[in-house]
């Protein structure tokens, strides 16, 4: 169980690949934060309209009304005073100005829930999550299930798409994967990298259990 501050500000992170259940955590926080009769605030970045424009919606499609914006002076402006608890989802693409923003706001006295992706397509650090992992008092780090293999999965990777880090998708072009079966090169990673259906290669193919159930 996790012991809150009863006094003051804090920040929590909730990172991880593609399909880990990071969004679905932050929509779970902030209803028990509108259970308790606090102040909410839910926000996400305006280039992830996959599911629904003016909500955040988790893959299993939860969700809950967000304000979607261009970048972190627009969220600043945005933030009303008496708001106790702020969300924010896709956070990877408000650059590393939402660092210093979100520091602020817990200053000020305010709860902060950040959600994105801490690697990028390549595996790489994505934008401000891994700053903000490290000035943060709490980090819930999710994963997801290699599609390949079954074990936890931590990478995003692409499938079907360009070169550019900022590609807004679900599984028409991302599926998670393990260090093992990650592939930063390969975009045509789903048939370079799944085992025939038939002869699972490994003892962990999700596959492999179903047979044996």
């Amino acid at each position: 169980m996790i012991a809150y501050p009863t006094n003051g500000g804090w920040i929590e992170v909730i990172c991880g690949s593609m399909f880990s259940g990071k969004t679905e955590e932050l929509i779970r926080r902030l209803r028990r934060a509108h259970i308790a009769r606090q102040s909410v605030q839910c926000f996400k970045h305006g280039a992830d309209n996959r599911y629904d424009a003016d909500r955040i919606v988790s893959h299993d499609r939860r969700e809950v009304e967000a304000v979607p914006l261009a970048d972190a002076q627009s969220l600043a402006e945005a933030i009303r005073p008496r708001t106790r608890v702020v969300g924010i989802d896709e956070a990877q693409f408000f650059g590393d100005d939402l660092v210093a923003l979100v520091e602020r706001l817990a200053d000020e006295g305010r709860r902060v829930i950040v959600a994105g992706l801490d690697q990028d397509f390549r595996g790489k650090p994505f934008g401000p999550i891994p700053y903000l992992m490290a000035v943060s008092e709490y980090v819930t780090k999710a994963h997801a299930i290699c599609v390949i293999c079954g074990n936890p999965a931590n990478r995003s990777q692409r499938v079907r798409g360009g070169d550019e880090v900022v590609q807004v998708g679900a599984d028409d072009s991302y599926e998670p994967r393990c260090r093992t079966h990650f592939d930063p090169d390969g975009v045509e990673g789903r048939q370079q990298w799944r085992p025939p259906l038939e002869s699972p290669s490994t003892p962990n193919d999700p596959r492999t259990r179903q047979a044996a159930s």
